[in-house]
């Protein structure tokens, strides 16, 4: 089973902006939370890298944070953390699919809810490469 990385933190309460602020980014990095302050995602170097870049911005807003890598060794339902970050990404693949059908399609704008979409795929969805593959072929730019 592949090992999860794990961001534990604390930050100030005021001002607000900065718990926003790492909100926000756990969002944009498609992690999920397991408790208000301890957050998840699927080891790998990206990943890892990412949680040590938010973590030194978190000490840097005054805060504490730590990463710690695990294993789940018990769970009642072991899939449903790794359907938390599949669902989603697939439910964003499905929508640009749908959008690539309609006439006056914005491929620029589909592209970059392709990218940001895949930046969030960290199982590597089949539906993702059908995705790039379909937006390649009606003119749009997939990496």
């Amino acid at each position: 089973m592949k090992p999860w990385l794990l961001l534990v933190y604390r930050i100030p309460r005021e001002p607000t902006a900065g718990r926003v602020f790492v909100w926000r980014k756990l969002k944009q990095l498609g992690a999920i939370a397991l408790q208000d302050a301890v957050w998840v995602l699927p080891q790998a170097p990206r990943t890892q890298e990412q949680f040590e870049w938010l973590a030194a911005e978190i000490t840097e807003l005054k805060g504490e944070a730590m990463l710690w890598e695990a294993e789940q060794l018990h769970a009642t339902d072991a899939a449903s953390l790794r359907r938390q970050f599949t669902e989603p990404v697939e439910t964003e693949y499905r929508e640009i699919m749908a959008a690539l059908k309609k006439k006056g399609r914005d491929l620029a704008a589909l592209s970059k809810r392709f990218e940001e979409a895949h930046a969030r795929d960290h199982f590597a969805s089949a539906l993702g490469r059908q995705t790039r593959e379909k937006l390649l072929a009606a003119g749009g730019a997939a990496s």
